[in-house]
């Protein structure tokens, strides 16, 4: 075991924590505060290579591993969640799924533009009425030789409103259950595809989150990924390692807080002293540094999993479980830690608060990471 970065490692954490300070910092509570996409930031981290990190260089992206994938999430996830949520998508769903099942053609085609940021993607999986189940697909696509014609709803779709290129999961044949789904590219412009309102949402305010809407979309049958009938195998699939991202996105989340909060208790006096001096703060810094320790082993454990072939199943939503409850409990230390400072915009703790509560919802609920593990545990 060796627990030590390497000197690259080393080099492109300090360029995402360079980027993320001097780039995403400035305007990030103005962007929160109007729910304001970063577009000008996705070309700049299209240039560093943010946009397409595991991706194969001939296919435009860096090809770096996934421990490179995760300290570049934690440090991006540190300042604006907003973003870096964005470029989780990008990568661990869309490109990943594109890169690993789409065809030469495919990847060609779409997968070398999302590599480099010049274009963006989003993955729709969730529906009003399936969620956590999957399983429970209402849209459809009905096969009609040489195109198939989509219908239905999709929601909570991160990216929906800025994104080019859509891989959409539908229902083909609801007789065969799972087994009748499948995974198609949509284009943006396609016509019968309209994109609803931007939601309100809690935190993640950045973020683009839109309900999409799909009236006979034709789409080419070569734009389907994969087999007929693999699109649910796809979307777990590719979920399993987005869940690796999102634990690297609630890491950060409490990384930061925690960083906020420490930085605070070595300037705040009070009965005469700096607070980090009094006992009731100095453990509540152990206690974080602790936990967020804890769980920055187990979203490494799962990025080396994924790195060395490794069946990444289990660990990926242990690595989920433990890291957004991390970033939902310490973030909420960060806040009492400020006193009265944490409840206002200005500190910056309030808004990494509301943001942890996401990373516990999406690419699976904490309950869905439990059947997973659970699963896994009785499976031996």
């Amino acid at each position: 075991m060796d627990f030590n970065l390497t000197e690259e490692h080393l080099m492109i954490r300090d360029a995402a924590r360079d980027f993320a300070r001097t780039e995403l910092l400035p305007g990030v509570i103005e962007r929160d505060d109007k729910q304001q996409f970063p577009q000008e930031l996705v070309k700049k981290m299209g240039d560093l290579g943010f946009m397409g990190i595991m991706v194969d260089p001939k296919y435009g992206g860096s090809g770096m591993d996934a421990i490179s994938y995760v300290l570049i999430m934690e440090e991006l996830s540190k300042i604006d969640a907003s973003a870096s949520v964005m470029v989780s998508v990008n990568n661990s769903l869309v490109c990943y799924g594109l890169e690993a099942f789409g065809t030469e053609e495919q990847k060609q085609k779409y997968l070398t533009k999302l590599a480099t940021g010049e274009q963006i993607g989003a993955f729709c999986l969730s529906e009003p009425e399936a969620g956590s189940d999957a399983t429970s697909q209402r849209t459809t696509a009905i096969d009609m030789g040489d195109h198939y014609v989509i219908n239905g709803t999709k929601n909570w779709i991160t990216n929906g409103g800025r994104s080019d290129v859509y891989l959409v999961i539908a229902q083909t044949d609801r007789e065969k259950g799972h087994r009748g789904i499948n995974a198609f590219i949509v284009e943006k412009g396609m016509e019968g595809f309209d994109i609803g309102p931007k939601e309100d949402k809690l935190g993640i305010r950045g973020s683009d989150t839109h309900t999409l809407q799909f009236n006979d979309v034709k789409v080419p049958k070569e734009n389907r990924i994969g087999e007929d009938g693999f699109g649910f195998k796809f979307a777990m699939k590719t979920l399993s390692g987005g869940r690796i991202g999102i634990a690297a996105q609630a890491l950060g989340i409490a990384s930061g807080a925690y960083e906020l909060a420490l930085k605070y208790s070595k300037e705040r006096k009070a009965f005469g002293t700096e607070i980090c001096n009094h006992q009731a703060i100095a453990f509540k810094l152990a206690d974080m540094y602790t936990e967020i320790e804890a769980a920055r082993m187990l979203v490494m454990k799962a990025a080396w999993d994924k790195d060395q072939g490794n069946n990444y199943d289990m660990s990926s939503a242990m690595a989920k479980l433990y890291a957004s409850k991390v970033a939902m409990e310490q973030t909420v230390e960060a806040v009492q830690i400020h006193g009265g400072n944490g409840f206002v915009k200005e500190y910056h703790v309030e808004r990494l608060m509301r943001d942890a509560k996401i990373t516990q919802i999406y690419e699976g609920t904490s309950e869905i990471q439990k059947i997973v593990i659970s699963r896994g545990v009785i499976k031996g």
